[in-house]
């Protein structure tokens, strides 16, 4: 047949037409599947002595495997308000959750984690991992190690009602030893700048309900560990049954050895789905 100028400019529109008109029936079954089998997201939650840009090594690589991530700021409060805090957090986050704490954090992922069905994995960076009646600062006091008590100063800042409160703060000299001795001493003392305040009564505060008992958990036990003693890291690992990982590294092993943290949360995302 031959096909006229004419011909084919009518004909070509109307072919396009129709491509564009079939192309879309192909679209919803992948949707579909993505809502089937979602990614979970990452909620990285900071402890004591800092914020979430020690989160940012991680970060980046949780993103890069395509992974929705969220590392929210903990008040550091206190474990009931810090804890109802996250579970506002969580609220907003659309499909399943790992929640992933360090330090301090962990106590928090702990309690806002219990009664959630959407929280599918537990991860415990260098962290407590309490059980009903405990504290943070039981715990480390539980075994040798720490030696976070030579190292904080106490100031006082207000609380509702003209009171005040007083919070923990290390030593800006002493932070790098302490805290981050596997990071440059320039970037500690980044760190140590920008470091966030913990009430004592945050430590001092007794756990409730403990969502390992029901929630499967994983733990990065930093084992060079100068705030939390590594033996009380292994016993509560132990305890809450959790997968365990080990390496040599400071409280800080977020900034000091991302690739390793970002390893084990991923191990515990990819044994949810």
């Amino acid at each position: 047949m031959h096909l006229t100028r004419r011909t084919l400019a009518l004909a070509v529109p109307a072919a396009l037409a129709t491509l564009i008109g079939a192309a879309p029936a192909s679209r919803p079954a992948a949707a579909r599947t993505d809502r089937h089998d979602p990614k979970p997201t990452i909620v990285l939650v900071h402890g004591a002595f800092a914020d979430a840009s020690g989160w940012s090594g991680t970060i980046r690589r949780l993103q890069r495997a395509g992974y929705p991530v969220l590392a929210p700021a903990n008040p550091l409060r206190g474990l009931a308000a810090d804890t109802a805090y996250l579970r506002s957090v969580l609220a907003a986050v659309d499909g399943p959750v790992v929640l992933v704490g360090h330090s301090y954090g962990g106590a928090v992922i702990s309690g806002a984690a219990v009664g959630d069905s959407r929280v599918k994995a537990l991860v415990y960076i260098a962290a407590f991992t309490p059980d009903r009646g405990e504290s943070a600062a039981e715990l480390a006091a539980r075994f040798p190690g720490s030696t976070l008590g030579d190292t904080v100063n106490p100031q006082s800042y207000p609380v509702p009602g003209g009171a005040t409160g007083t919070e923990l703060v290390i030593e800006r000299t002493k932070f790098h030893g302490q805290f981050a001795a596997d990071v440059p001493t320039a970037d500690a003392a980044v760190m140590a700048a920008a470091q966030r305040p913990v009430a004592t009564t945050a430590l001092e505060e007794k756990s409730g309900e403990a969502a390992w008992r029901t929630i499967p958990s994983w733990a990065l036990i930093a084992t060079a560990d100068k705030n939390i003693p590594p033996a009380a890291q292994q016993w509560m690992a132990r305890r809450a049954g959790s997968h365990v990982t080990e390496v040599d590294a400071s409280h800080a092993v977020a900034v000091s050895r991302p690739a390793v943290v970002t390893h084990v949360i991923l191990a515990a995302a990819r044994a949810t789905r």
